[in-house]
């Protein structure tokens, strides 16, 4: 339906545990080696579109995909990521 959907996860604010996994993620993906845009394959339309900017200290990165051209390896992070989304904007819903 194009509706936008963000989410963002500041480390100040996580577990240590939580912290631990999402920079865990970022390493097995290779999250900072990876090209700024990440082309499907096939063709296709109706696809959810990505945008994920990482700032580890002093070193940022963005990498926009289709959901059908996330790495395998990137896909915790992103699942991870729409379940923020998805709670953040339920919970700023009106009762």
């Amino acid at each position: 339906m194009g509706l936008p959907m963000t989410a963002a996860l500041d480390s100040d604010s996580l577990s240590e545990q939580d912290e631990r996994d999402l920079r865990d993620m970022l390493e097995t993906a290779g999250f900072f080696q990876l090209p700024d845009v990440i082309n499907s394959s096939g063709p296709g339309g109706d696809r959810f579109l990505y945008r994920l900017t990482v700032e580890v200290e002093a070193e940022q990165h963005t990498v926009e995909m289709s959901d059908s051209a996330v790495p395998s390896e990137l896909r915790p992070l992103v699942e991870r990521l729409t379940t923020a989304s998805r709670r953040a904007r339920s919970s700023s819903r009106p009762p």
